[in-house]
């Protein structure tokens, strides 16, 4: 299973199984079934990065609401 979370390095290992198809005149099943299963972890494992990053990007933009409900609290106190 593909452990690299890094998306870049997925997409070109992804863009490398592509090339590779395309490259060949005559496919060899067996490595083609190693590639479309190394594709296959390369995607799940992006999918799950991905989804990773969108929750981080809601954590931040809950931070920054926060922030900004704060705010105008802060301003209406007189010292």
């Amino acid at each position: 299973m593909a452990k690299n979370e890094n998306l870049n390095e997925n997409l070109k290992k992804l863009s490398e199984i592509t090339e590779w198809f395309e490259n060949q005149e005559e496919v060899d099943v067996e490595e083609g079934l190693k590639k479309v299963k190394e594709a296959v972890e390369l995607i799940k494992s992006s999918k799950a990065r991905l989804k990773s990053i969108e929750n981080e990007f809601e954590e931040i933009k809950k931070g920054i609401d926060i922030e900004e409900e704060i705010e105008p609290e802060i301003e209406d106190v007189e010292f």
